[in-house]
């Protein structure tokens, strides 16, 4: 009966989240969540007693998946910094596998400033990347510049942490992971050589783990070479707006 139970739990955190994501917070309810999820809403309320406490449970979804996500890249071996680089390609890719971590964003957009707080996904996301940036100043990865304590680590954090928080604006817009997963490497190819000694750039892998470009810095610069095209410009993902 547990198992029943929890099993349902899970299929309507799922279902809030496809919902959050697609139509936001305040255009979905509890009735198109429920069917959803094929429950009924009777069985909604006996796990969630409002639309906030089903909201809250997405985002705590999305706040775990980062969590295991930030261990298991702190158990794999690798420096803190390729740590963050991937970090940011696995929430490219989770952004479109696991609707609870678009969904998370969108509901902390669009619910900040309402009573009873909660987990904030935005806050939770942008600690964890500014805390592996930390590492990886502690670890004497950064160049002298942007490791020292004051302007220069301020300026380096608040880029990192602008460019982290643009991986989800980009894929907000209906870019295909394939594109964004390109974008992604080509953004640090940019911010690698600003942020790393001179020619340190080179030691860190750009493209997520497992790609074609795999541990290949060549493969990083024909990415930036190739968002940079600007016949593969954003203008496709904006509509009218360029």
């Amino acid at each position: 009966m547990q198992e029943r139970s929890e099993r349902t739990r899970r299929r309507l955190v799922r279902a809030g989240a496809e919902m959050f994501r697609r139509n936001g917070y305040d255009r979905s309810t509890l009735g198109d969540i429920a069917r959803t999820a094929g429950v009924t809403k009777g069985a909604l309320y006996f796990h969630f007693a409002s639309k906030d406490e089903l909201a809250e449970a997405v985002q705590q979804r999305g706040a775990a998946l980062l969590g295991e996500t930030v261990r298991d890249l702190g158990a794999s071996g690798g420096t803190p910094l390729q740590a963050l680089v991937d970090l940011t390609h696995w929430l490219a890719r989770t952004l479109h596998d696991d609707p609870a971590v678009p969904a998370s964003f969108r509901i902390t957009v669009e619910c900040t400033g309402r009573e009873g707080g909660g987990t904030d996904f935005r806050r939770a996301w942008l600690a964890a990347v500014c805390a592996l940036l930390r590492r990886a100043r502690d670890a004497g990865e950064l160049r002298a510049g942007a490791g020292r304590y004051g302007a220069g680590w301020e300026r380096a954090e608040s880029l990192v942490a602008a460019a982290a928080c643009g991986i989800e604006a980009m894929a907000a817009t209906g870019m295909p992971y394939e594109e964004l997963g390109r974008r992604v490497a080509a953004l640090w190819e940019l911010l690698l050589p600003a942020l790393v000694p001179a020619g340190a750039a080179a030691r860190y892998r750009t493209a997520p783990a497992g790609s074609a470009g795999d541990g290949s810095a060549a493969n990083g610069s024909a990415a930036a070479g190739s968002a940079a095209d600007g016949t593969r410009g954003l203008s496709p993902y904006l509509g009218s707006a360029v």
